[in-house]
């Protein structure tokens, strides 16, 4: 019988639709659910009483794909919008909270995991998320009156938490920006609630477990350095006098997204000529001339971890004299770097280690020194704290550069490391980078 259907009716018939057969909802990632109850069950070891609260990102993000917030997915790999996970260390149970769906919600965007409970494993219940007030009101007095939010920043796929907090710094310059962050503002609104607790930051704990990457994230960062290195050697060959910047980017993203990758680490830099000198341009919309180099930084986002990937070659297929002299001593410095990488190892001990090479080379430092790079994982500057020495399974960026805006050009020579048992390896090692190898490969455009 044919008859006008309800908007309900219309929403539930979508949901049956979507929910039918396998996979249709199943997350992109390369993880497996125990990789998060493990993570969950290592944080609440370091927590004695009370709750842990995280929030995860409450809307998705205009004009690209949704990317969840990096603490909550660490724990979760939940990617649906307004999410909140809490963790009881006592009874060692987690519980999720999202928001209610109406069917026109569901019709357009797709149910979350209210409606595919079963796709989420591992957590004691899954509640909606007005019940996380009368859920904490009943919980907290048997659990301990004690809190574990985030207090510090929340990071982003490009930038660490010590940036967030310059860029909302720079942004309450302005009065009319100044307003309190997602964070800050929930915390407001939980001490309003329930004043008798004790807050704690529970962000350190968080930082010592994702400062060492698993073998699960291992393995995906390792396939993001072979798809991310091979999207830069193609870059390469995209170049030539006469083209675009936007046309180098253009190569390089579309092998990412061909290959798996959901987005990008962070804007890509392709910079020629005098653009090479600025350590983030991004506009990438000069035509490139003979003569010139051009610098890219670059990385994809895989399964939230990130690459960053920078190199320098020259536009016409060949290195002019001073080039091909800064770029030497840039090379020489990075190599070794990697050379001294290993557990154990501080910063200083990887100067003694270029300065001694340099020496021995016969090379002019020009001002570089070598060291440690800045973390990278979930985020391109990734968590973790400055100025401890390598542990295995630490991964982050090596990046010496040299810049001469007076002569138009700059060199930055930049691979992603994983620090192993036995030294360290170059997950992004699959883009060339000896002078030899750069030159042979522009000449096959």
């Amino acid at each position: 019988m044919q008859g006008r259907v309800s908007a309900r009716s219309a929403g539930l018939l979508v949901l049956a639709v979507l929910t039918a057969g396998t996979g249709l909802f199943a997350q992109r990632t390369g993880y497996s659910n125990e990789e998060f109850s493990r993570r969950r069950r290592a944080l609440m070891d370091k927590v004695e009483n009370g709750v842990i609260l995280l929030f995860g990102e409450s809307l998705p993000q205009a004009g690209t794909h949704f990317r969840q917030d990096n603490d909550f997915f660490y724990f979760t790999g939940v990617e649906d919008p307004g999410a909140v996970l809490l963790m009881a260390p006592g009874t060692r149970e987690s519980f999720l909270f999202l928001p209610r769906q109406t069917p026109r919600e569901i019709m357009i965007e797709g149910p979350n995991l209210l409606e595919r409970p079963g796709e989420a494993p591992g957590f004691a219940a899954i509640h909606p998320v007005d019940y996380l007030d009368e859920f904490l009101a009943r919980t907290l007095p048997g659990r301990g009156l004690a809190l574990h939010v985030r207090l510090s920043p929340g990071d982003s796929v490009d930038n660490a938490r010590w940036e967030t907090g310059i860029f909302a710094a720079r942004a309450r310059r302005c009065h009319y920006n100044d307003r309190l962050s997602a964070d800050q503002h929930r915390v407001v609104e939980l001490k309003k609630l329930y004043p008798m607790c004790a807050f704690r930051d529970i962000i350190p704990a968080i930082d010592a477990l994702r400062l060492i990457k698993t073998p699960e994230e291992i393995e995906i960062m390792r396939r993001n350095g072979r798809i991310s290195a091979e999207a830069v050697r193609r870059a390469m060959l995209a170049s030539r006098p006469g083209a675009f910047e936007y046309e180098v980017e253009a190569a390089a993203v579309h092998h990412i997204l061909r290959n798996g990758c959901q987005g990008l680490a962070f804007t890509p830099i392709v910079g020629s000529g005098p653009n090479s000198c600025v350590w983030h341009y991004s506009r990438n919309g000069r035509r490139m001339r003979e003569g010139e180099v051009v610098l890219m930084d670059f990385g994809g986002d895989l399964d939230y971890t990130c690459m960053d990937i920078s190199r320098t070659w020259p536009v016409d297929g060949r290195f002019t004299p001073e080039q091909r002299a800064a770029y030497r001593t840039a090379l020489t410095v990075q190599k070794a770097c990697i050379e001294a990488y290993r557990p154990g190892v501080t910063a200083e001990d990887v100067r003694r280690h270029v300065g001694r090479v340099l020496e021995r080379e016969g090379i002019d430092p020009r001002g570089l020194t070598g060291g440690i790079g800045h973390y990278v994982g979930m985020a391109t500057h990734d968590v973790g704290p400055r100025g401890i020495p390598l542990s295995e399974g630490m991964v982050f960026a090596i990046e010496p550069g040299l810049y001469y805006p007076e002569q138009g050009f700059g060199i930055r020579i930049e691979d992603t490391v994983l620090i192993t048992a036995e030294g360290c390896e170059v997950l992004t090692a699959g883009v060339p980078k000896e002078i030899e190898e750069i030159e042979s490969l522009l000449r096959s455009r």
